[in-house]
């Protein structure tokens, strides 16, 4: 806590002698902190200080200064000398607990602290010495700090700690209450009412909300590397040419002077503008992040896309059958062989039937060939011991969907990769019809999948193991969890992506089965509405018609699945029981899957995340804290309890979720006629010895903390408190809860907890989390349903 200079047992001094007469000079006092240490107890015999003014005021025994536990071996005692008397005259005292046996003054001569130096031997100021009845001498290690601190800081910590320890105003209401009524002052006045039209308060969200439900849910999946909508292969690279510059690259990945970015999937669609720039004879394409977004054409700009049917010529030259020309390829020293590009990291090579040997000057970073979650606790420790112990294979998991159309395996999919990448999975979506869209089209009819038709099995088989072998190769670069989206509707299919996945990884078949009709024509009519598939069927009664078609030939030929390790879900998504079946699942990771396939379900309901009203601490700029509200968080706490009463007012069977910190309590407590739940879960981030104080104090007084959280905020953790990544591991069953819920839920947390929670939904980075924007005063509606997630933001109060 000290600020300014500090002595040791030794009589160093920390810090210059020019701050130390300032602090002189401005009234600064002696902050003294006296630690004994000793491994070996003995009894109940409990560390004392006692001594002369202003210690206790006399040498009377009965009188001393117990010592706090610090740990199991370490005891300590804090004070403050007043400036007027800084030389402190003492000795240490062990006093047993029962007080009918005699205390043990340690021997030798009084300890003499005088400006923050002790005086006398080096020895005797590390050592305490206490000869017990029988002889035997009990040693204790010794360790004497005293700080120079000015009274403005010390005015400040006191402040900070009267306030941490004034008698909560939530003591006695209970973990769980049902229906309370409102306590007495919080009612409803006028200037905490709302306007009926809770519209009026809508505010727009921000552009990376949590609004996955308004884009088809197999968009979402990973761009396909090796293909474009033309049906190029990713080893056939197409030349750009923008005015003067010329670039080569794969259509699926631009390669420019080694640097890669994903490039759009089709090169004559109707999207964005490309923006290409020179800067040191390094380019970069810039795209939107949507991997559907096309490049437009720009004047000056001529796409060349080579014919897939040309393969490499000896002489380096590609022909281009679109115009007629041949463009040279790159070459790279000390390479023989073929670039083959896989669309992740950097190139690949394939020996080419020439080569004896091939060698590649890039390597791959070590930490993404055997990479290690993004996390602390339980989901740290069993990648550690998969890493240690497990098969070489399993290091990568592979869950294959199995089932047949309009089952819900893609949004299954989406919710899975949300979910192990919150946990900090390096986890990826691999959709089949995506692939089968951009190699073969849109447009094709429900005879493409009919099982006796020959050339639609070869193309249909052809992108499954395009897809297999982009998962594949991804693992192979630090991938940990691939989903695998189709119908695998047939052994054979489900055989050929083993023996792909044979020594590389591990799958693990999931099936969905759905036996309910209602479930299954919803379903239907989703995908007739949102399907690209289907896009440009203007008559949803011929569309509906096909894919009912298209879904009779699946069934003629549909095989459960009987072989491996697989996890069936039966009659799961409408949240009213089902069966989940496991065959051959061990390990963390696959158990933490399967627990949470039991929770999750289709049925829409809200989600409402707010933080508690401003706080105390809020308008001091402290962190941390167990503060009341203030006036502007009491005015919210009634607008909250409006708000809520509004929107939930036909949703009887909600429930308030707080954390059991009083700031979030106090904000819930106007609300009525819901059950009312504290999680210790909910609590906000554990700011260690950091609590309390502004971040001002802490850049001041802690300048190495301080810079070490400005680097890393997402895997700092506070001395002895906590850091994002902790809070994600305890939010786990909060989140597997809210999946389980099928009632709304309204959650009154704090700005921490909320950001982790908020970034689930919205399937944002571990990396983005303690910087996502939840403000005060402001309520985030997550629409849970089977469309996947929407977002809506109300905003009562400035």
């Amino acid at each position: 806590m000290g600020t300014g200079t500090s002595r040791n047992a030794d009589g160093g001094l920390h810090g210059g002698e020019e701050r130390e007469e300032s602090l002189d000079q401005a009234g600064g006092q002696l902050y003294v902190s006296l630690k004994m240490e000793n491994y070996k107890k003995k009894g109940d015999l409990i560390p004392h200080i006692y001594g002369s003014v202003p210690l206790v005021g006399s040498w009377d025994s009965t009188k001393a200064l117990s010592m706090e536990r610090e740990s199991a071996s370490m005891w300590e005692l804090s004070f403050v000398v007043p400036p007027n008397h800084e030389t402190l005259d003492f000795k240490f005292l062990l006093k047993p607990k029962h007080g009918y046996m005699p205390c043990i003054v340690e021997e030798g001569p009084n300890r003499l602290l005088t400006g923050g130096t002790l005086q006398g031997d080096a020895r005797h100021a590390r050592l305490a010495l206490f000869k017990l009845d029988n002889e035997e001498v009990l040693e204790y290690r010794v360790f004497i700090k005293a700080d120079r601190v000015s009274p403005f800081d010390l005015a400040a910590s006191w402040r900070a700690y009267q306030d941490n320890l004034r008698p909560s105003t939530v003591r006695g209401i209970p973990d769980v209450s049902i229906n309370a009524a409102p306590e007495t002052g919080h009612e409803n006045g006028s200037s905490a009412s709302l306007e009926l039209d809770l519209e009026h308060y809508v505010v727009p969200a921000p552009s990376t909300s949590a609004n996955s439900g308004l884009v088809y849910a197999a968009n979402l999946a990973e761009n396909p590397r090796s293909l474009t909508s033309s049906g190029v292969s990713g080893d056939r690279p197409a030349t750009i040419k923008f005015k003067d510059v010329n670039a080569q690259c794969c259509p699926a990945t631009l390669t420019l002077y080694f640097l890669e970015v994903p490039m759009s999937d089709t090169l004559d669609g109707h999207g964005i503008d490309v923006q290409l720039s020179k800067c040191v004879e390094k380019f970069r394409l810039v795209l939107d992040r949507d991997p559907y977004l096309t490049i437009k054409p720009q004047p000056e700009m001529e796409v060349i896309i080579p014919d897939s049917s040309k393969v490499y010529s000896g002489s380096g030259m590609v022909e281009s059958k679109s115009v007629g020309t041949f463009s040279p390829l790159q070459k790279q020293d000390s390479h023989r062989g073929l670039f083959v590009d896989r669309g992740v990291g950097s190139p690949r090579l394939v020996k080419s039937s020439s080569s004896s040997t091939f060698s590649f000057d890039l390597k791959l970073d070590s930490k993404n060939k055997n990479s290690m979650p993004a996390a602390a606790g339980a989901v740290a420790a069993a990648a550690v011991a998969d890493q240690m112990l497990g098969p070489k294979e399993d290091r990568h998991l592979a869950l294959v969907l199995v089932g047949l159309p309009a089952r819900g395996k893609t949004f299954t999919a989406v919710k899975l990769t949300r979910y192990l990448r919150w946990l900090g999975h390096d986890t990826k979506h691999f959709n089949v019809g995506k692939y089968r869209r951009l190699k073969h089209g849109t447009n094709q009819s429900a005879d493409f999948f009919r099982a006796d038709n020959p050339e639609g099995m070869e193309a249909r088989n052809e992108v499954a193991a395009l897809a297999m072998d982009d998962m594949i190769a991804w693992m192979q670069e630090g991938g940990q969890v691939g989903i695998f989206d189709a119908t695998n509707s047939s052994r054979s299919r489900r055989n050929m992506l083993m023996k792909m996945a044979e020594g590389r990884c591990k799958i693990i078949f999931l099936e969905t089965i759905c036996n309910d009709e209602r479930i299954i024509e919803r379903n239907i009519r989703l995908k007739i509405q949102q399907s690209p598939d289907y896009a440009e069927e203007p008559d949803f009664e011929a569309g509906l018609q096909d894919f009912t078609t298209r879904l009779a030939n699946y069934e003629k030929v549909y095989e459960p699945v009987d072989e491996g390790s697989y996890i069936k879900m039966i009659d799961m998504a409408s949240g009213h029981g089902g069966q989940i079946q496991v065959n051959n699942i061990s390990g963390y990771l696959p158990g933490r899957i399967v627990f949470f396939l039991v929770n999750t379900h289709l049925t829409p309901r809200p989600i409402l995340l707010t933080r508690h009203g401003e706080s105390r601490d809020n308008v001091r700029g402290r962190i941390g804290g167990d503060s009341v509200l203030s006036d502007t968080g009491e005015i919210y706490m009634k607008k909250l309890a409006n708000f809520v009463e509004k929107r939930l007012k036909s949703e009887r069977t909600a429930s308030i979720w707080t954390s059991t910190l009083q700031r979030t309590i106090l904000t819930a407590s106007p609300i009525v006629g819901f059950p009312k739940i504290q999680w210790r879960a909910l609590d906000e981030i554990n700011a260690g010895v950091c609590d309390g104080m502004t971040y001002e104090e802490i850049k001041k007084n802690m300048p190495e903390e301080y810079e070490s959280r400005k680097k890393d905020k997402l895997r700092y953790r506070y001395p002895r408190g906590e850091s994002y990544l902790d809070v994600i591991q305890r939010l786990e069953p909060v989140i597997i809860e809210l999946e389980r819920q099928r009632a709304p839920v309204v959650v009154i947390s704090h700005q921490a907890v909320l950001r982790a929670l908020y970034a689930y939904f919205a399937d944002r980075p571990l990396k983005e989390i303690p910087h996502i924007e939840v403000p005060l005063h402001t309520i985030i509606e997550i629409q849970m349903g089977v469309t996947g997630v929407q977002e809506k933001r109300y905003k009562l109060m400035d």
